[in-house]
């Protein structure tokens, strides 16, 4: 059943990354990007890590890009659990920046390349069942 999930989330990987120029590269060019993760209930630490170790990476960064993606990406997490116990976060980036790669593993890996198999393990290891990438194009802005 896991490797089906894992799967699914390659195909809906790779939908969203057919254009980028990076092998598994996540990239939103219609404006803005969500990602759902399901992760399960004894693994929020291990991934919260990963999450503050890619935003460390982002912040230690020569790139310019990966200082602007920074600044326009957050991370939310649900108060109420989902099915079996386990919790939903949601990445919102908002602007996302123009064929920037946005995939957690790259960017870990740019940053920490000698701790990027620990980093995969508990980043994977984490998912109840996988995630969702959803690229955005903006319909209706009602601040304008």
């Amino acid at each position: 059943m896991r490797a089906m999930i894992m799967a699914l989330a390659v195909v809906a990987f790779a939908a969203v990354t057919a254009d980028a120029q990076t092998p598994n590269a996540r990239v939103f060019n219609g404006g803005a990007g969500l990602i759902l993760y399901t992760i399960k209930p004894g693994s929020t630490a291990d991934f919260e890590m990963v999450l503050n170790k890619t935003k460390e990476a982002l912040a230690k960064s020569e790139k310019p890009d990966r200082k602007q993606q920074a600044a326009s990406w957050r991370v939310y997490k649900s108060d109420q659990a989902a099915a079996n116990g386990n919790v939903t976060y949601v990445m919102i980036i908002d602007p996302a920046l123009k064929d920037a790669d946005y995939n957690i593993v790259n960017i870990l890996n740019e940053a920490f390349p000698a701790d990027i198999q620990a980093l995969f393990k508990a980043y994977t290891e984490a998912f109840a069942s996988g995630l969702i990438p959803i690229n955005l194009v903006p319909v209706v802005d009602y601040s304008k």
